[in-house]
């Protein structure tokens, strides 16, 4: 196990720049999973540190050691790729060992590597199988071992549940997680799954068009989103943002139909500025109708999802606004609502930026 350091990371591609400068440090036996939209620039950074991609400028150190100029195979790394590619015409067995048998190791060791991994990923009863005699769950668990019995300094994954069904995809994230618990390998993780991303890091890199948006913990990007690109992409549904203004005094903020939400501590240096408010949908509750604090929707459409049921409100005038409630409500198209955010739910942006106001 090792750490993994990118240091002002760049990339370029003549003159368009993918990867735009980008600085974290992994730590030993850290999961830490890079997360954005398709064309974001995470690949491009995994491969980079696979040394698949070379860099433009900044450096990258796999336990210490700088891998800028080494090939892929002197850094210490094994990754799992988002297609699997397996040896269609090799054994379970032989996928799994070939890495070793070209590195030279004993057979003997090899055996010992690859029944320790099949046992850990319960492959053991499908060794002598070839790839086209297994399900897609179970390719996937043979790519990752063909990484265990690497023993590498660091695993990368490049999207390697994209390919499954929702149903596989949830039973290999747990599997995922059990085998990050029991071998504590650093972790490098590439997806657009901001589920995953919540349910498998340590830590989150947000991407957005090659620059890190925000890295914290899944619960902080979730509860304090760096910015209205974070904010937008973190949840499900996604987060509402209004236009409003900070009010005179700096006590509230004024909404174009009329609404005054109370901050939650007054900001008499920000009074007068323009923002943009945002509310989770989960974090908004019906009110009584004369509620002064809430907001009044017309339903266009109920999503009853079982557990929940997410309603689409338009405002009175024409935003619209997205309520998720729990359980199954007697909710129905064309109902008037009032709905008000739970305290402490207000976040708020700054209009020119979008960066969060602190």
């Amino acid at each position: 196990m090792a750490t993994v350091e990118i240091r002002n990371v760049r990339k370029s591609y003549g003159p368009v720049e993918a990867i735009k400068g980008i600085d974290i440090a992994i730590q030993d036996g850290e999961f830490l999973v890079l997360l954005g939209p398709s064309g974001c620039g995470k690949s491009t950074l995994l491969r980079m540190v696979a040394g698949l991609e070379g860099i433009t400028g900044g450096e990258i150190a796999i336990g210490g050691r700088v891998v800028n100029h080494l090939d892929p195979k002197d850094r210490d790394i094994a990754m799992v790729f988002q297609n699997y590619a397996l040896y269609p015409h090799m054994t379970v067995f032989d996928n799994m060992a070939y890495g070793l048998k070209i590195r030279g190791i004993p057979k003997a060791e090899i055996r010992a590597r690859v029944d320790k991994a099949a046992n850990i990923l319960e492959l053991g009863r499908f060794l002598d199988r070839r790839p086209s005699q297994l399900s897609g769950g179970q390719r996937q668990r043979v790519a990752m071992g063909r990484a265990i019995v690497r023993e590498p300094a660091a695993f990368l994954f490049d999207e390697p549940l994209s390919n499954l069904d929702a149903k596989l995809r949830t039973q290999m994230r747990v599997e995922i997680k059990r085998l990050q618990d029991r071998l504590g390998i650093t972790s490098l993780y590439v997806t657009h799954d901001q589920v995953e991303a919540m349910t498998l890091a340590d830590r989150i890199l947000v991407m957005n068009h090659g620059v890190a948006e925000q890295i914290g913990t899944p619960l902080e990007v979730y509860q304090r989103p760096a910015s209205l690109f974070v904010a937008g992409f973190i949840g499900s549904p996604p987060m509402n943002v209004l236009d409003g203004r900070i009010d005179d005094r700096g006590e509230a903020v004024l909404l174009p139909g009329g609404q005054r939400l109370a901050l939650p501590q007054a900001r008499p240096t920000d009074a007068g500025r323009p923002v943009k408010l945002g509310i989770r949908p989960e974090h908004m509750a019906v009110a009584a109708q004369d509620f002064s604090g809430g907001f009044s929707i017309e339903v266009e459409l109920v999503e009853a999802l079982g557990a929940d049921t997410v309603v689409y409100g338009r405002l009175p005038d024409g935003e619209s606004l997205l309520v998720r409630m729990a359980g199954i409500p007697t909710v129905r198209e064309r109902d008037r609502l009032t709905v008000a955010p739970q305290d402490g739910a207000l976040h708020l942006f700054d209009a020119v930026t979008g960066r969060r106001m602190e």
